[in-house]
């Protein structure tokens, strides 16, 4: 062949050029769909926890209230109750009103003991029951601790109501639960409020409880019971919503048996 020539590609032919760029062309595009695939992960945990707001703030609210509580031990829960509890529910900010006859409406979070510690958080309603004679609104904390096999059973149950399906008595407060305490021990439930800085022992009977099922199905998705959450500890919480197990962790660190 002539050197003058001209040589044109044929059908099927590569050029070097076109050989060298094709693995750029490939690595630019793993790099593309890594960074949509990382976008999509940072966007669907930002949805989630955007979605649980409500339900994070229920459980840092609770945590903030027990923390307050025992912190001031000399008028909180006595320890060694706290470490016999088996169960812990925080009902913050319930609202009282009425006139002579009674009423609460409020949410609250439950955490039990495990054997790996504090399960995710549970969430319940609060409804009914009265203190006696009332004016007026306010807000009221409610502690509540669940001191046996019974009284964790009734928490896992679709809906019990205090002094009636779980018997229910009016905790002790101090560093020590002193004498009197050994009949109280015999309740499977110590209940315990805090209205206006003052924290006091209360028998709340008449009060119902049962699952938040709009909270619970917005945490941990449809189908999920309290009792796979706090008993089976087959369930794992989103971060956004630890806050209460963990500040229960930090003043009782048992572990349930098996």
């Amino acid at each position: 062949m002539n050197a003058d020539t001209p040589t044109y590609p044929t059908a099927g032919s590569t050029s070097s050029s076109d050989v060298k760029s094709a693995p750029v062309n490939r690595r630019s595009l793993v790099g593309t769909i890594g960074v949509l695939v990382l976008g999509l992960m940072v966007s669907t945990n930002a949805h989630a926890q955007g979605t649980l707001a409500d339900e994070a703030s229920q459980s840092d609210k609770a945590a903030r209230v027990f923390r307050e509580i025992m912190d001031t031990p000399d008028k909180g829960i006595p320890q060694d109750l706290l470490e016999k509890a088996e169960c812990v529910a925080v009902f913050p900010s319930v609202i009282q009103a009425g006139f002579i006859v009674g009423g609460r409406g409020g949410r609250g979070v439950a955490s039990c003991r495990t054997t790996q510690g504090w399960s995710a958080p549970a969430f319940f309603t609060l409804g009914g029951g009265s203190v006696g004679f009332q004016i007026g609104a306010q807000s009221t904390d409610f502690v509540m601790l669940f001191m046996n096999t019974d009284g964790l059973d009734s928490l896992l149950s679709n809906e019990f109501t205090l002094g009636g399906d779980a018997s229910v008595a009016a905790g002790p407060v101090g560093r020590q639960a002193g004498a009197s305490t050994d009949l109280k021990l015999e309740a499977k439930i110590l209940s315990y409020s805090r209205s206006k800085g003052l924290f006091a022992g209360l028998e709340l009977k008449g009060v119902v409880i049962k699952p938040d099922t709009d909270d619970m199905r917005d945490v941990y998705g449809a189908g999920v019971t309290a009792k796979s959450v706090l008993k089976d500890n087959g369930i794992t919480a989103p971060l956004v919503v630890r806050a209460f197990p963990a500040a229960l962790g930090a003043y009782s660190s048992r572990n349930a048996t098996q």
